[in-house]
């Protein structure tokens, strides 16, 4: 998947998550898996790490907002772009 194919579902998923906001029990679902779906799109230790805080954030009230699919992408091609070189773009 390219970087930016990337980019726009994470940008989809992140607004999946606002869902919860009007539907508060969507919650139960959706936190699970966010988590399961960032382990399947960013792997490694770092894909791990924000799968715990995308679990998190989307169990807990009011934490919706944050970004989490959004701000990953924008670790791993934006702020650690060495791992980017490694990657094969398919």
């Amino acid at each position: 998947m390219s970087k930016y194919k990337k980019l726009a579902l994470s940008v989809l998923l992140d607004a999946l998550g606002y869902v919860s906001i009007v539907f508060p029990p969507f919650d139960f679902v959706w936190a699970p898996a966010s988590a399961l779906i960032m382990t399947k799109l960013y792997k490694g230790k770092e894909g791990k790490v924000a799968a715990v805080v995308s679990f998190i954030e989307e169990a807990l009230p009011f934490l919706d907002v944050i970004p989490t699919f959004t701000f990953m992408w924008l670790y791993t091609y934006v702020l650690n772009p060495k791992k980017e070189e490694t990657m094969i773009e398919v």
